[in-house]
C-alpha cells in the first residue's frame, strides 16, 4: 500500500456528493468520445462550497500529493489564471486587483500565491497543463486534488502515452487518436469528454500507484463516479490545458438509462 492510499485510509472520508449527473453526461460516446464545448467550458455547480473545502485542506496538508509544476510551465499557468479572470464574474465570483472573492465567501489571493495554487484554491476543477515536446504533450504542471485511481507524482513529467499506460484500452491507435485531439485543439474552442467509473467509496481524494491499480467496479457499487475532462489552447503559450471536473452521485440516484462499459470507463484516465 502506498503512503498517499493508506492516508486516505486513515482519515474519514470526503463525501462530497451531487444529486444527479448532467444530462449531457449520462450516455457514453464511442471512444475518445469527444465532442465541441458548447457554451462556457468552467462550470460551478451546487458542490462548489463542499468541494473547495476539501480542496483548501489538501492544498493545505498535503500540497506535494497534490500540486506540482516545472519552472518551464509558470507562463501558462499565468496566462490561463489572467484568462480566467474575466470569465468568473459571471459564475458569481468578485475580482479585483489584491483578490479573488468566491461563490462560498472566501477570498484568495492574487498576490501572495502563485498562478497555479490561486487556480486550485478558486476552481472546481482539478487543471493539468501539457507542453508539446517532440510529438507528444507532457504533463509539467498539475493541481489535482481529485485524483480517480492515479497519483501526480506517478505522471509529473511524462507523455501523454506513458501517463495512459496502464489503461489497457489505451492502444496504439486510440493513443494517436488522443495526441491528434490535443495538437488540433484550437484557441477558443475547446473540447470536452466524460467518463463513468463505479466506486464502492465516494472520497474525492482517491490516489492510487501504477503498482496497484483499482479493481474494476460494476454496477452494483453504491457509487458512480464520473469526469467531465475538458481539453483547451492556450492562445499565447500554446500550451494545452487538460480540466477535470468531478461528480460522485448516489447508484441509487441514477436513472435506469444511465450506460456504463468497463472499457470506455476507463480509458483517458481511472
Amino acid at each position: 500500500m502506498d503512503g498517499a492510499t493508506a492516508e486516505r485510509q486513515c482519515r474519514p472520508m470526503a463525501a462530497v456528493l451531487h444529486p444527479a449527473l448532467p444530462d449531457d453526461m449520462r450516455a457514453l460516446r464511442p471512444l475518445p468520445g469527444v465532442q465541441p464545448v458548447v457554451g462556457p467550458w468552467l462550470r460551478v455547480d451546487d458542490a462548489y462550497g463542499a468541494q473547495m473545502a476539501e480542496r483548501v485542506r489538501l492544498l493545505d496538508t498535503q500540497a506535494d500529493d497534490v500540486i506540482w509544476q516545472a519552472p518551464e510551465a509558470q507562463a501558462a499557468a499565468e496566462e490561463l489564471l489572467e484568462m480566467l479572470l474575466l470569465d468568473l464574474p459571471q459564475f458569481g465570483f468578485e475580482v479585483s486587483t489584491s483578490g479573488i472573492a468566491c461563490p462560498d465567501g472566501r477570498r484568495v489571493s492574487r498576490s501572495d500565491l502563485p498562478a497555479l495554487e490561486v487556480l486550485g484554491r478558486v476552481l472546481q476543477c482539478d487543471l493539468c497543463l501539457l507542453e508539446k515536446v517532440g510529438d507528444e504533450h507532457v504533463l509539467a504542471g498539475a493541481v489535482l486534488c481529485f485524483p480517480a485511481s492515479w497519483r501526480l507524482s506517478d505522471k509529473v513529467g511524462r507523455p501523454l502515452e506513458a501517463i495512459h499506460a496502464p489503461v489497457a484500452v489505451y492502444d496504439t491507435a486510440l493513443a494517436t487518436r488522443v495526441q491528434r485531439l490535443f495538437d488540433g485543439v484550437q484557441a477558443g474552442r475547446p473540447l470536452w469528454r466524460f467518463n463513468q467509473l463505479w466506486y464502492e467509496d465516494p472520497d474525492l481524494f482517491q490516489p492510487r500507484s501504477e503498482t496497484e491499480p483499482r479493481p474494476l467496479g460494476d454496477r452494483p457499487s453504491p457509487y458512480l463516479r464520473a469526469e467531465r475532462q475538458t481539453i483547451l489552447r492556450l492562445p499565447m503559450t500554446r500550451w494545452c490545458v487538460f480540466a477535470i471536473h468531478t461528480y460522485v452521485v448516489r447508484a441509487s440516484d441514477l436513472p435506469d438509462e444511465i450506460t456504463w462499459s468497463p472499457d470506455q470507463a476507463e480509458a483517458l484516465h481511472g
